[in-house]
C-alpha cells in the first residue's frame, strides 16, 4: 500500500466536518483520502486528519487550498462600519473616573446597550476613562447617560430603594 500523507489536520470544533467535507472533495477528484481521529496511531489529541497517498499529495494539497469551509467564520468578516466602537463617555481627570465609567457600563447595560470601558489601570489615575458602544448605539446610549444625569443622583437612590422593597 502506498504510503499515506497527512494534507489537512485541525483541532477545531468543526475538525470532524471539515474532515469530512474535504475527504469527499478528494473522492470526487478521484483521490483516496482517508480520515482519521485522535484514536489513530500518531495523531494528536483532540485532532482530526485526512491522509492521502503520497502519489496524490501535491494534487490534493491545491484542491484543498482552493476549498473553503461553508461556515468558516473568518472567510467574510463584517467590515460593517455599524460595528465600530466609539466613545459615549470620556471622563476628565480625577480619581472617580473610573467609578463613573463603571457606572455609566452598568447604566447602558440595564438599557440592553453593550458597552466597553477603555482605561488606564496603574500608577496613573488622572487619565481618562471611556464608555465605548457600537456605533449603532450611540444616539440611544448618549440619550440614556443625559437622562440619567438630568434625573440626577435622588433618582437613582429612588430606583434603588424601589428594589430593596
Amino acid at each position: 500500500m502506498d504510503e499515506l500523507v497527512t494534507v489537512f489536520r485541525s483541532p477545531d470544533e468543526s475538525a470532524e466536518q471539515d474532515a469530512s467535507a474535504i475527504a469527499e472533495l478528494l473522492r470526487e477528484a478521484g483521490i483516496s483520502p482517508v480520515v482519521l481521529d485522535d484514536e489513530a496511531p500518531g495523531v494528536p489529541e483532540g485532532v482530526w486528519e485526512v491522509r492521502v497517498p503520497a502519489a496524490d499529495s501535491a494534487r490534493a494539497e491545491q484542491l484543498i487550498a482552493a476549498w473553503r469551509a461553508p461556515e468558516d467564520e473568518f472567510s467574510s468578516p463584517d467590515r460593517s462600519p455599524e460595528l465600530d466602537f466609539i466613545t459615549v463617555y470620556s471622563s476628565g481627570d480625577g480619581g472617580e473616573s473610573e467609578s463613573e465609567a463603571l457606572t455609566i457600563q452598568s447604566l447602558l447595560k440595564a438599557n440592553g446597550i453593550d458597552a466597553e470601558i477603555a482605561g488606564v489601570r496603574g500608577p496613573f489615575p488622572n487619565l481618562a476613562w471611556e464608555v465605548r458602544v457600537a456605533k449603532e448605539h450611540a444616539l440611544e446610549a448618549r440619550r440614556i447617560i443625559e437622562e440619567a444625569r438630568a434625573a440626577g443622583p435622588s433618582a437613582a437612590e429612588e430606583a434603588e430603594a424601589e428594589t430593596e422593597t
